[in-house]
């Protein structure tokens, strides 16, 4: 039976007139891109994973799709091996049998979990760790599917019996008191992992059968091209980058597990004048499109620091940003109540009670924040570069777009310092944000370059979309193909036609013969299906007089044309 067609959730085919629509957009965006002194840059479609790991927040590395190590990796990856084989000879015998030992069982006379062993007692425990050793050391060296290296599991447990007896004398005294004693085994075997490299659990499992990942966003890949490439690179540095991103997450309306982003960044510049030159692009594009009344809106990182810190939460800063950041998304009950999950008190949440209905003009809600952050130095620095960014926008001027100061926005990613972006759709069209981004004083320090602060925007392509085509917005002229259809009457005609297409086509005009030579009205039906105006007719009245019949599809009407007729008619 045929394997029914499908594609995966969060993924999207498109059509010829999508894809036309598509490049309109991203059409508009370059040409703005290069317009303010950009320069393209492209990047792999995946990364090592240690790349992107880490650089988003934990929401944000639970969405990075990572791709698995080729080959069969749980039959022939070593390390896996070994950690199969501590789980069923340590975890599942080793320590029991300890404690089942006969001999051994008598000698021990603990009574609640402060006693000490005596000395005889730890000799027994000792000796015995030993002789398990050693019979654990003859099983693992008889498998002949494992060949042992410098860092085996053989070696480390043999290396590490000191750590074994230490968790033995834990694990004794708990099974003895009828405890749960798997926590301090798995202490035993997080200790025996991290010899490898590894943080924790989730590490180390992932680190073996996957070392790369796509894509999760064009910014964190762009830090490591400049760190890569300083040497060739002239700062400050503008680039643009027009690529596909993946993230494993819920698909839903406008939310795709693969989609494009157009970032723009400059880095190798502290100025504030990047910042007001971005809210002029995202003005420029978005009028371009047609897209009026969006609202740019715009925060910084540094007054909600200073949030933080004058209501007492300074060590809860990003569970206090991602939680202010659902405010659209769940409301104001439920960011309260992700925040009290987070151990954030009810007092510091009773204090940023007037960020919840935020009201008035820029300068006013600047004012406002001037008082309650008067006790943070940071927050305040933060007013006041949102204050001179606001300031040089509105004395240069918006197109069709309008700035908004929002306190609530924080844009759950952690690499944001200063100013940060959020483009929100129409009035009406109920969308998603449809661009963002924002100040980052460090990101190229995670790869060893320090003190290079850049300041980047994205477009969010295929909402932009969405929200257009909601709008009704695309002028017709995008999907327009082809012009017009030269009828295939046979190869003598067909010549005779190719040449004129020729023509056409230096002249810019879309053409095209049909390719067999089919009954007529087959031919007229797939213009008319694919929504070509005209065609062209070529016998031999033609050829003779080096003329053409143009017929206009819409109307039924024809007339004979020369060449350079035929191209004004249908330019």
């Amino acid at each position: 039976m045929a394997q029914k067609p499908g594609i995966p959730k969060g993924t999207r085919d498109f059509s010829p007139a999508e894809v036309a629509k598509r490049q309109y957009i991203i059409s508009a965006i370059k040409h703005h891109f290069e317009t303010f002194g950009f320069q393209p840059i492209e990047t792999p479609t995946f990364e090592n994973s240690s790349t992107l790991m880490g650089k988003y927040g934990e929401e944000g590395d639970r969405l990075i799709f990572k791709i698995l190590n080729s080959g069969d990796y749980l039959k022939n990856n070593e390390v896996l091996l070994q950690d199969k084989i501590l789980l069923d000879s340590v975890l599942d015998g080793f320590f029991v049998r300890l404690y089942n030992d006969l001999t051994f069982k008598s000698s021990v006379s603990i009574k609640t979990i402060h006693d000490k062993f005596s000395e005889s007692e730890i000799n027994s425990i000792d000796n015995w760790i030993e002789g398990n050793i050693l019979d654990l050391k003859n099983k693992l060296e008889s498998l002949e599917e494992q060949t042992f290296k410098k860092n085996s599991l053989k070696n480390l447990i043999i290396d590490n019996k000191n750590e074994i007896f230490k968790s033995a004398l834990s694990i004794i005294k708990k099974i003895s008191l009828n405890l749960n004693w798997e926590s301090d085994f798995n202490r035993l075997k997080m200790m025996l992992l991290t010899n490898k490299g590894c943080i924790d659990f989730s590490s180390y499992y992932a680190s073996q059968i996957s070392e790369k990942a796509l894509r999760y966003d064009l910014t964190v890949p762009f830090a490591r091209y400049v760190v890569q490439h300083q040497n060739d690179i002239v700062f400050p540095f503008k680039r643009y980058q027009i690529q596909p991103v993946w993230r494993a997450d819920k698909p839903q309306k406008s939310r795709y597990r693969e989609f494009y982003q157009c970032d723009a960044d400059v880095v190798g510049s502290k100025s504030l004048w990047q910042e007001v030159e971005f809210v002029q692009l995202y003005d420029g594009v978005f009028t371009s499109l047609g897209l009026n009344g969006v609202t740019i809106k715009i925060n910084n990182r540094k007054i909600l620091s200073g949030i933080a810190e004058v209501i007492g939460a300074k060590d809860k800063l990003i569970d206090f940003t991602v939680a202010l950041d659902k405010l659209d998304k769940i409301g104001e009950d439920g960011v309260k109540k992700e925040m009290l999950e987070k151990g954030i008190g009810e007092d510091a949440i009773q204090k940023v009670q007037p960020l919840f209905n935020f009201t008035g003009s820029i300068n006013e809600k600047l004012d406002k924040l001037n008082e309650l952050l008067a006790t943070s130095e940071e927050g305040l620095k933060g007013v006041e570069e949102l204050r001179f960014i606001c300031d040089n926008v509105a004395a240069i001027g918006l197109g069709e777009s309008t700035l908004d100061l929002d306190v609530t926005l924080a844009r759950g990613l952690n690499y944001y310092t200063g100013a940060i972006f959020e483009v929100s759709a129409p009035a009406g069209v109920k969308i998603g944000s449809i661009g963002g981004g924002g100040r980052y004083d460090d990101l190229t320090g995670i790869f060893g370059l320090k003190n290079m602060s850049g300041v980047g925007i994205s477009f969010g392509l295929d909402r932009i979309y969405d929200v257009i085509e909601e709008l009704n917005l695309f002028p017709d002229t995008v999907t327009e193909s082809t012009k017009v259809l030269f009828i295939n009457f046979g190869d003598k005609e067909s010549l005779y036609a190719m040449k004129a297409v020729k023509q056409l086509r230096g002249a810019g005009i879309k053409s095209e013969l049909y390719p067999d030579s089919a009954k007529v009205g087959k031919q007229f039906q797939h213009a008319d299906k694919r929504g070509i105006p005209f065609a062209v007719l070529t016998g031999d009245e033609e050829i003779n007089n080096n003329t053409f019949t143009l017929k206009n599809l819409a109307t039924g009407e024809q007339e004979q044309v020369s060449l350079e007729e035929l191209k004004n008619k249908i330019q």
